[in-house]
């Protein structure tokens, strides 16, 4: 199983990586798997406050729809534009090309509600 050690994760599988006072947000790999191949992203919070833990789009799977869970406090600053004629890259990299949106930090705080690769792994039994 693929868990960067520098990647924050959520009991949800989705995965943080900050630059600076921006998130970069996206789902794990073993919620790519969990899911299957990804033909769709619906996110329609660009430009909009999210609060930690509130829906902020969907992913769409051959067999599901899942909810998308901001990690953290935020506007939505931008989507990955590559995803709308390209969301497989979500299964082919889901922690570099597949990201969905980056977002603001409004409060820092959340980080430490945050896992570590080796807590999300354990929590996956990985």
């Amino acid at each position: 199983m693929n868990l960067p050690g520098e990647l924050k994760y959520t009991k949800e599988h989705e995965w943080v990586r900050i630059e600076g006072d921006t998130a970069y947000v996206g789902i794990t790999d073993f919620a790519q798997r969990e899911l299957g191949d990804i033909v769709y992203v619906d996110i329609d919070t660009v430009d909009k406050k999210v609060n930690k833990d509130e829906v902020f789009g969907t992913v769409e799977a051959v067999k599901t729809v899942s909810d998308l869970f901001s990690p953290l406090t935020g506007t939505v600053l931008e989507l990955n534009e590559k995803l709308g004629s390209n969301p497989e890259l979500v299964n082919s990299d889901a922690y570099g090309d597949g990201w969905m949106i980056k977002m603001s930090i409004d409060d820092k705080a959340e980080l430490d509600g945050l896992l570590s690769a080796e807590a999300y792994g354990e929590l996956i039994g990985a």
